[in-house]
Formats: C-alpha cells, sequence, structure tokens
C-alpha cells in the first residue's frame, strides 16, 4: 500500500492506464485476427478493404502509447506483405 497521498495518486492513474491499454491492445489484436481469418478464408478483396481500417486501429495504438511506433510499423508491414503473398499467389495461379 502506498504511503504518500501522491503515490496513492499514482497508484490510481496507473491503474485506469493499465486497464485503458489492455482494452485498446486487445481491440487492435482482434482486428489483426480478422484480417488473417479473412485471408485464410481467400477473401482477399475484404481483406485488402479491411486492411486500412487494420492501418488505422494499430496507429491509433502507437499514437496512445501502447504500442511503440516502429512496433506499429512492423506490425503494418507484416500484414501487407502477408497480403502481398497470397495477392501474388492468387495471380500466378
Amino acid at each position: 500500500m502506498p504511503n504518500t497521498k501522491s503515490a496513492l495518486k499514482n497508484l490510481r492513474k496507473s491503474e485506469k492506464r493499465r486497464l485503458r491499454n489492455k482494452a485498446v491492445k486487445s481491440m487492435t489484436k482482434t482486428y489483426i485476427k480478422k484480417f488473417l481469418k479473412l485471408l485464410e478464408n481467400g477473401k482477399t478483396k475484404e481483406a485488402q478493404m479491411f486492411l486500412s481500417e487494420v492501418y488505422k486501429r494499430v496507429d491509433m495504438a502507437a499514437s496512445k502509447g501502447v504500442f511503440h511506433k516502429n512496433k506499429a510499423a512492423r506490425i503494418k508491414s507484416r500484414l501487407a506483405q502477408k497480403l502481398n503473398r497470397v495477392l501474388s499467389q492468387a495471380a500466378s495461379a
């Protein structure tokens, strides 16, 4: 238990932030999973449209400090690579 008033306030603030960060991270992961599921099911058109929404969620998480900006860039890059691999396989087949 905190000894000072400021430590008690910091405890409350950090708990609020932890819960908010957890919610944002969970939402972002859900959008990523939905995108990957679209790719898995071969729905490339829907996946292409949905990718911009995923980018938006990842960028929002990075702007709120949930993810580091480089991690957000890495996530977006990997998702784009997966989409491009599926599209190139579909084009060559």
